[in-house]
């Protein structure tokens, strides 16, 4: 064999091994690193004052290892409340920002920030650690409002913890807003060179949403690259009389700016 051959075959080798230690030196960084590639808290003072009307009041969620900070809009005779789940991103400053929708409906509204976000305090570890947290909230809550209605609604992220508690505890009434049909199946969309068995936040809003006895909405935007629309569309042909809302116009973050999105949302809240 010609010596040329040897080199040429020696430094491929070794660039194919360098290729696969980078490879899996990736794969490795995802795996640990999956916390701050999903989520994106911003955390707040403890002293910081929320300043959205005498009638949102600050409560606290005491959860193993951490305490969760949330508000509450009450109102002195509510139809029901809304337990929203938020997206990946911000806090309960950036997200209770659209009190006066809730006020005009007569529904309370509840919002927790997670482990690390605004004010609440740890860390987020798992996806089992996200749902228990949820749980707990609800038990705190929902029993405030035993014989009215009581919606669960998850935005974005916070669609596969929203659609995993509804499961669990049947509100009379879920909202998923821009959903995945799992967080699986959307790495698996923009990512699909990262194997399936990596990912330890599987989200499985396809899985809940079957098992939901309650009305759905899902509400999506028909310009949403992040998550497309078509999860939305699947996620429906999953359960007989879901309604789909395609919103023309939006985007992934904007929704709350359309009518169509606010009057789905609305008629949702208030049921037939």
């Amino acid at each position: 064999m010609k010596l040329s051959n040897l080199r040429w075959k020696y430094w491929f080798v070794r660039l194919l091994l360098a290729l696969t230690f980078l490879y899996a030196a990736l794969l490795a960084a995802i795996w640990w690193g999956q916390e701050a590639l999903l989520f994106a808290p911003q955390p707040l003072p403890q002293d910081h004052v929320f300043k959205f009307g005498n009638d949102v009041h600050e409560r606290w969620i005491e959860v193993p290892g951490a305490r969760l900070n949330a508000l509450h809009l009450q109102l002195p005779n509510p139809k029901g409340v809304v337990f929203f789940l938020h997206g990946n991103s911000g806090n309960l400053e950036s997200w209770f920002v659209n009190a006066d929708f809730y006020r005009r409906a007569n529904f309370d509204m509840f919002m927790i920030d997670y482990r690390g976000y605004g004010k609440s305090s740890g860390s987020i570890q798992s996806q089992a650690q996200l749902e228990a947290a949820a749980l707990e909230a609800w038990k705190q809550i929902a029993p405030q409002y035993a014989g009215k209605r009581r919606v669960i609604y998850g935005r974005s992220i916070g669609t596969g913890l929203a659609s995993a508690l509804a499961a669990q505890v049947q509100p009379e009434q879920t909202i998923l807003v821009s959903p995945y049909q799992s967080m699986l199946a959307l790495a698996q969309q923009h990512y699909p060179w990262v194997p399936a068995a990596l990912l330890r936040y599987p989200l499985r809003t396809d899985l809940a949403v079957p098992l939901l006895r309650g009305p759905l909405l899902l509400a999506h935007g028909e310009l949403d690259t992040l998550i497309p629309p078509v999860n939305s569309q699947k996620l429906q042909q999953l359960l007989p009389g879901a309604k789909l809302t395609l919103v023309p116009g939006a985007s992934h973050n904007d929704l709350q700016r359309f009518d169509v999105y606010l009057d789905a949302v609305r008629a949702a809240m208030v049921g037939p």
